[in-house]
C-alpha cells in the first residue's frame, strides 16, 4: 500500500523551501522519533529514497 503526498513550496524573502508531509500511519510503522534524522537518496529523476541514518533493530524476525 502506498501514500500519495503533495510537495508544499514556501518562499520566504531569505529562503525557499520545499517540503513533503509523512503521513503518521507511515511514521508510526517504521517507528520514527521526533528530531530523528534521514537522508534522501536520489537514484534517478523518478526515484527518491528515505533513508534513516541511525539504523534501529528490525522487529521482524528473518
Amino acid at each position: 500500500m502506498g501514500y500519495i503526498v503533495k510537495m508544499q513550496k514556501v518562499e520566504r524573502p531569505t529562503n525557499k523551501s520545499f517540503y513533503i508531509n509523512f503521513p503518521a500511519a507511515v511514521a508510526e510503522a517504521a517507528n520514527v522519533a521526533k528530531g530523528e534524522e534521514f537522508e534522501w537518496i536520489i537514484e534517478d529523476r523518478n526515484t527518491f529514497v528515505l533513508k534513516r541514518i541511525k539504523k534501529k533493530k528490525s522487529v521482524i524476525k528473518n
